[in-house]
Order: C-alpha cells, then structure tokens, then sequence
C-alpha cells in the first residue's frame, strides 16, 4: 500500500469545486483494523513528539478548523486524533449559538480571542466559518446580527471571504499555521448515523430534532460550501476535504495531515548557552550525593 498522502485531498487556491466529484468513501487506506489502530497509534505518537517540541520552541502556534455537517465525525476524529497530545499544550473550542456579547461585535471577534498561543495547538469545532455557511443558508440570522443596513448587499458573502482570508494570512505572518478540514459525509452515511444516535441508547444523548430539519438544506449547505472552501482555502492556510464515510481513514489522512504540517515547521529546543550548562552540572553533583 501507498504511503498515504494528505495533499490528495487538499483544494487548490481558487478552485470551482463540485462536491458531487470530491468522494465521500474510498478505498481503506489501511489494510486491517489492525493496521489501521498501528497507524493511528504512530500518527498520535508522532504528534504528541511534535507537540512537546511545539510546546518547547514557543515559536509556532497551529490552529485546526473542523467543519462537517451533523454526524459526520468532528468530535470522533478530535478524541482519537488529538489523544496522546499534553492538554498543557491543546485547547479545544467549540464555537455554538452566538451570545449576545458576541452578536455586539464583528463576526470574526470570539474567533480572535480563542486562537492558540505561540506553543500550542488550537483546534475549532466548527469555527467563524458557520457566519458563511449556516448564515448564509439561513440569512435570517444575519438580520439579527444588527449590521448597517447598507451591508446587506450582494457581495457581503465576498467581503465576509475577504476578511477571512486576510485574517489567516495574518495569522500566518505572525507564525500560526492554518489547517481546515471538511468533513465530507454523504447524506446516507449520515442518515445511518442519525438513526444510530435514536436506535443506541448511549447515543441518544447526541440526537437533536434540529439535525433532520437541517436535512432539508443539503443542496443549500452544498452549495455554500462550495464556495466558501473555493474563496478561502490558500496556499499557506488551506482546505481539505476529507472522505468522511469511514471514520478510520478520515481520522488517519486528518493525523497526517496535521503531522506532515508541524514537520514542515522550523522548530528546535532551547539551546542552554555556558552559564546554564555550568549550573546544571553543578545541580547534578549535588543530586548526585
């Protein structure tokens, strides 16, 4: 088998996209259940290596976006992906209804004040990427985000990519990586899931009514996803879409992903200069007694 490669799945800069061509299922990248835990378990060994060093350097900062629609497996790949990292060292947001605090301010303001410090891994449940997905799906939600009504034109989905992408090029000038991932889930394999979350009872606290009404928007979320995944994913703050029928391969090809990324980064421990390497011997001596 193949090595695996991420990049497969990466949207380049300013593609039309068609979801209908990106697949939702494909082929095992692994050749057993057995190798697929082996795989996992090296990914996540190589991560958590990767985040000490992160964590060391204090140089780099990595924020990792996740948007899918429901049941398509956010929390499940954030559990096993991010399982052998030092919490120290991650921190998790899940970005829900806005507050009213939040509707007071720019669409991108809670997002600014969750990002990960220089050291550590951010990762986004969902992200300020909702304000042109479900927004613009359903638009009444942005009249009440009490905008001047002069913005409520025709290229406001345009400015709204604009300010985006010129955050995460900011971002990246300022030495935190942006990686972003789609889950693409089929509407079958979700149905399926849905119907497990009401069939298992340790799942049923995950079943929400507004999941089946969401449903019925497929088509409009496909759509708005097109456009927003064309519009934002960059050269050095890109997208993935990510088959997400089966979960072991999305969670292999997601780990890579984010492994071959903090590869990419030039990162080394602190150097102890004379003064400090004197101090630590004479430390050891005494520890040594």
């Amino acid at each position: 088998m193949k090595r695996l490669n991420p990049s497969h799945f990466r949207v380049p800069p300013g593609k039309t996209l068609d979801l209908h061509k990106w697949p939702t299922l494909i082929k095992p990248v692994y050749d057993s259940k057995e190798h697929y835990k082996e795989l996992l378990q090296e990914h996540v060994a190589k991560l958590s290596q990767l985040q000490t060093l992160l964590y060391a350097s204090n140089s780099y900062s990595l924020l990792v976006i996740f948007q899918a629609m429901d049941a398509a497996g956010k929390d499940s790949v954030i559990q096993h992906v991010m399982s052998g990292v030092n919490p120290q060292g991650c921190q998790v947001y899940s970005f829900k209804h806005p507050s009213p605090e939040e509707l007071a301010h720019d669409f991108l303001w809670n997002a600014a004040r969750r990002l990960p410090e220089r050291g550590r891994i951010g990762i986004f449940n969902r992200s300020y990427y909702e304000e042109v997905l479900i927004v613009r799906v359903h638009p009444e939600i942005l009249h009440a985000e009490g905008l001047p009504k002069e913005l409520y034109g025709k290229h406001i989905w345009r400015d709204r990519y604009r300010s985006i992408v010129n955050l995460e090029d900011h971002l990246h000038r300022n030495g935190t990586r942006v990686l972003k991932f789609f889950l693409h889930v089929s509407k079958e394999e979700q149905r399926k899931r849905l119907l497990a979350r009401i069939d298992e009872p340790d799942k049923n606290w995950k079943f929400n009514i507004e999941d089946i009404k969401e449903r019925g928007f497929w088509k409009d979320y496909m759509k708005a996803y097109e456009q927003c995944l064309s519009a934002t994913s960059t050269k050095d703050s890109p997208w993935f879409i990510v088959p997400a029928d089966d979960k072991a391969n999305t969670r292999l090809i997601v780990s890579r992903a984010i492994v071959d990324a903090l590869k990419e980064l030039k990162m080394e421990y602190p150097k102890v200069d004379a003064q400090r390497s004197k101090e630590l011997l004479t430390i050891r001596k005494l520890l040594s007694k």
